[in-house]
């Protein structure tokens, strides 16, 4: 993958998780609308706390991603968000889902970006 293009796709990914882990803080994203199980679930992940894991997580790799540091490291862990997110929407609430589809698409792409660095992790 091209260098120039990598930087880009990581830096729109960190500013894409940077956004919203802050957003888990200090709410400046209108809300959209959900009900039903999808509005349970919701809110069950925001009284057990889990939601604050999130933010801190996603706003520790949007950082690592600007900034180039750990960033295949936080690619790996965001991958996670990345599937419970899109797996949320697409069970609960597929009206919303696009947002969780750039989110994995975007990491997808980081993840290849840093191939490289997992060549020792994917030896058998």
């Amino acid at each position: 993958m091209n260098s120039k293009v990598f930087m880009i796709l990581r830096i729109l990914l960190g500013l894409f998780v940077l956004v919203f882990g802050v957003n888990k803080f200090l709410p400046f994203i209108p809300d959209f609308e959900i009900e039903g199980s999808a509005l349970n679930y919701f809110t069950a992940l925001s009284n057990s706390q889990t939601l604050n894991l999130v933010g801190v997580v996603e706003t520790i790799a949007g950082l690592a991603l600007i900034f180039n540091k750990w960033g295949a490291l936080m690619a790996l862990i965001l991958m996670s968000v990345s599937v419970c997110a899109v797996l949320f929407h697409a069970t609960l609430d597929p009206a919303n889902i696009a947002g969780a589809l750039v989110l994995l698409v975007l990491n997808i792409l980081v993840l290849i970006g840093y191939k490289d660095r997992y060549k020792d992790l994917l030896r058998a």
